[in-house]
């Protein structure tokens, strides 16, 4: 039967098809907000525990990287017991057998502080070349802007066989970040010393190149890791994530403190320390040369 010989409609039967076209309206759109409620629980269930998991990185980083550090520990091959690595000439690193180092065998603080810093190991050896030690801290701006003006004389002295630097890290500056910055890099430098003495020049380089400001977190482990690795030394992961060599770094960092260091860069020239007293006036470049006329 066509349209239009179908029998028309009662206003009855108009009335019930609309009722029932607005019913399954009506059911449609509520079954539609239902879903709707449902992914936005979801969505806020998984926003949730995807904050939860954040804060729990957060929080166990910050236990990882703020956990109390031993007060004994081993030293990296390469390296003294008073924190420093010794370059010679090219890439080559001072030898060492590896020791230990306690917190325990360090002497009391003077109650007055010493008027001079007197440098253990760094005095000066006849017919050895001039020693030129630093003490360093990866955070500290001025160490950054001492070694951009005079890294460069001092790696051609050194290659001239007329000095060696000696790098003494420390963690003066880890309250100046918040993840113990300074002795997380020095340790990290401490890792690359061990695995590949060669590679460790680099690495000092690339912590002044990258420095981060003071004030934040600092460079990450997994980020001082893969930059150990761009420089070319062996994989340090497991050095870093056990802080194998902080023991050493915090020893380091103590003994420095009892002798007088105050402040980094803290620059030693065969035992006498530069910009203090009748150096204060003396170029860093003339005070090394003059020592190494001294030696002639």
């Amino acid at each position: 039967m066509s349209p239009a010989n179908e029998p028309r409609k009662s206003k009855a039967d108009r009335t019930a098809e609309a009722r029932e076209k607005a019913r399954q309206i009506r059911e449609a759109q509520l079954k539609k907000d239902k879903r709707n409620k449902l992914l936005i629980g979801w969505g806020i269930v998984a926003a949730v525990v995807a904050i939860l998991v954040v804060v729990g990185l957060v929080v166990s980083t910050s236990l990882k990287n703020n956990a109390p550090v031993a007060d004994q520990g081993p030293t990296p091959a390469s390296a003294n017991v008073h924190g420093g690595v010794t370059l010679l000439k090219g890439s080559e690193v001072a030898k060492s057998e590896p020791g230990t180092v306690n917190i325990a065998d360090l002497p009391e603080a003077p109650a007055t502080p010493p008027a001079t810093v007197k440098a253990p190991g760094a005095d000066a050896e006849a017919g050895k070349p001039v020693k030129v030690v630093l003490y360093v801290d990866f955070i500290c701006p001025v160490c950054k802007n001492f070694e951009a003006q005079y890294n460069e004389t001092l790696t051609t002295l050194r290659n001239e066989g007329k000095i060696t630097v000696e790098y003494r890290p420390l963690g003066f500056l880890d309250s100046r970040s918040t993840t113990n910055y300074s002795s997380r890099a020095a340790n990290a430098a401490a890792c690359v010393v061990n695995e590949s003495p060669e590679k460790y020049a680099d690495f000092v380089n690339a912590l002044f190149d990258k420095q981060p400001a003071e004030g934040g977190a600092g460079l990450s482990d997994d980020e001082l890791k893969k930059m150990a690795t761009e420089v070319g030394a062996k994989s340090i992961d497991t050095c870093v994530d056990e802080k194998t060599y902080r023991p050493w770094v915090k020893y380091a960092t103590q003994e420095a403190s009892i002798i007088g260091v105050t402040g980094t860069p803290t620059v030693m020239v065969d035992g006498k320390q530069w910009g203090k007293g009748d150096s204060a006036q003396v170029e860093f470049p003339a005070f090394v040369e003059a020592a190494i006329k001294a030696k002639a």
